[in-house]
């Protein structure tokens, strides 16, 4: 069975309209107009347990809409949702047990308390024993190398390991389904990888299932064999992250250095010359003939070296987003 289905999910918002100056201040007063807003619109798709997706769209495309809907915080105005075998918007204790929303902006530690008091209160709201609650912690902390810092006042942690504590807080209860919104928001390099590699692991260990929204694309290339691409509420893209990289750039670029100039007619019949910088030539070569064309370049030219690049994943990404459509 599907750790997550979707099915046909959509989310309608009436917003009211206000027309200027006093006439419009009473109107809206006595009389209220609204326009529908459709946050999510028809959003269909399934996660099984274990497997780590990615959620990509722009900001307002409905990220955090259908997270919203999938932990049950708001009730969806059309369509089915199923996590773990449970309807989220009934709230069961089984099902609030078996999840975790992440917030990359939003937190649960209280600020002047070190972060073990507020681990306390977590563990007593789970219901977990006082040898489960020192386990898990001692495990979760050796995980996230936190050691020494669950003692110390929250605002006196650095944003790094705060988000970590915060990771520690949220899976204390050891869920099975992971809700992630920007789980690294504002972190460092180091930091974004230390928290990446605990997911992973986190992920290995337990076979946890994780549904991981992000910005920075590295989360997403470091931990997604499949992603899911939103735009304005519309699902147009669920499949591989490599898939997604073959369709939006079918091209490779081919980075060679010559022993000597060529005449850019020559360098023309090896692909298309993107730039030419004395005796550095960069090709466009799309994939299907990268083999030959390459070949051919070595067998052709005086090479010196020769380098072939994918395109970064955020223009890739990027490109996505502007058409908003998955051919």
């Amino acid at each position: 069975m599907a750790a997550i289905v979707a099915a046909g999910l959509s989310k309608i918002y009436p917003v009211a309209v206000k027309e200027p100056g006093l006439r419009g201040t009473i109107q809206h007063f006595l009389q209220r107009t609204y326009r529908q807003v459709k946050a999510v619109q028809d959003v269909s798709f399934e996660i099984q347990p274990g497997e780590v997706v990615g959620f990509l769209g722009a900001n307002g495309a409905g990220k955090t809409t259908t997270l919203k809907m999938l932990t049950g915080l708001i009730h969806p105005s059309a369509g089915r949702v199923n996590v773990a075998g449970y309807v989220p918007f009934q709230r069961k204790p089984g099902f609030l047990k078996t999840i975790t929303l992440i917030m990359g902006q939003k937190q649960q530690l209280l600020w002047d308390l070190p972060a073990l008091d507020s681990l306390r209160i977590n563990a007593a709201v789970y219901g977990l024993s006082d040898r489960e609650f020192h386990d898990r912690v001692d495990e979760l902390t050796e995980m996230l190398a936190l050691q020494g810092k669950l003692t110390q006042p929250v605002r006196k942690l650095s944003l790094g390991e705060r988000m970590k504590a915060e990771l520690l807080a949220a899976l204390l209860h050891q869920p099975q389904v992971l809700f992630l919104d920007e789980p690294t928001l504002g972190l460092d390099v180091n930091a974004q990888v230390s928290v990446r590699e605990f997911l992973r692991q986190y992920n290995q260990r337990y076979g946890a299932t994780i549904l991981l929204t992000s910005h920075y694309m590295a989360d997403i290339t470091a931990l997604c064999d499949r992603v899911l691409v939103i735009h304005a509420g519309q699902l147009i893209y669920d499949g591989s992250l490599d898939g997604l990289v073959d369709r939006f750039a079918p091209c490779r670029e081919v980075r060679v250095e010559l022993a000597h100039p060529y005449p850019p007619d020559k360098l023309a019949f090896y692909g298309d010359v993107e730039a030419v910088d004395g005796q550095v030539v960069r090709f466009l070569v799309p994939q299907e003939d990268l083999t030959r064309q390459v070949a051919t370049i070595l067998a052709d030219l005086e090479v010196i070296d020769l380098a072939v690049t994918e395109p970064p994943i955020e223009e890739v990404i990027g490109r996505v987003l502007k058409a908003g459509v998955v051919a």
